[in-house]
């Protein structure tokens, strides 16, 4: 388990530490992205085991990057987590029914529902 790599992109630098924190007690790789277009490109170069992605940047929607990442034949199999503080009903049904995005978490998240959701994906 220790082996996986897991790419946050997610304009706030604290936000990224704090998962990092809680992920890496786990023995996970985590690197940050600050910013959607630095996270395509990350996404790109380093192809992560599991993305968790913000959906609220000033430089590029996180739509739009998981519409990127899914589009490149290269990653589109990577799997992705929103992690975001857009807790509508409606953003949910579209990111799990209608993007289909792998799951949905929303801020702020205790540590344990992070964990159980990238260990239930990366599980899979």
């Amino acid at each position: 388990m220790n082996d996986k790599k897991i790419l946050c992109i997610e304009d706030e630098a604290e936000m990224i530490d704090l998962i990092r924190l809680i992920l890496g007690r786990r023995g996970f790789e985590v690197q940050g992205a600050t910013g959607g277009v630095e996270g395509v490109k990350k996404v790109k170069a380093t192809l992560p085991d599991l993305v968790l992605l913000d959906l609220m940047m000033p430089d590029m929607d996180g739509w739009e990057v998981y519409q990127q990442i899914k589009a490149d034949e290269t990653t589109r199999k990577i799997p992705v987590i929103v992690v975001t503080a857009k807790a509508q009903n409606i953003d949910k049904v579209l990111g799990l029914h209608i993007a289909k995005v792998d799951d949905y978490i929303t801020k702020p998240f205790s540590p344990q529902d992070l964990l159980a959701s990238v260990e239930k994906i990366l599980n899979s």
